[in-house]
């Protein structure tokens, strides 16, 4: 499953790679896209958790997580 995301407050690598380390951990995500501009697509087995997703992103930095439109 594919779900887009918006994530917000990042302003460098470092903070793509932190995010994208936090979310590769998430037990059922495959893969990670993230770029500096905060588009994210996490592909997963299942549908996310939202909370989960939002609680990785934040455990990372103060990054914050909305489902893209």
């Amino acid at each position: 499953m594919i779900t887009n995301y918006l994530v917000t407050g990042m302003t460098c690598g470092h903070c793509v790679r932190a995010v994208t380390e936090e979310l590769e951990a998430l037990p059922g995500v495959s893969q990670v896209q993230l770029n500096q501009a905060g588009e994210l697509r996490l592909t997963t087995e299942t549908e996310p958790d939202f909370a989960l997703v939002a609680a990785a992103v934040a455990e990372a930095g103060d990054y914050q997580v909305t489902l893209a439109r």
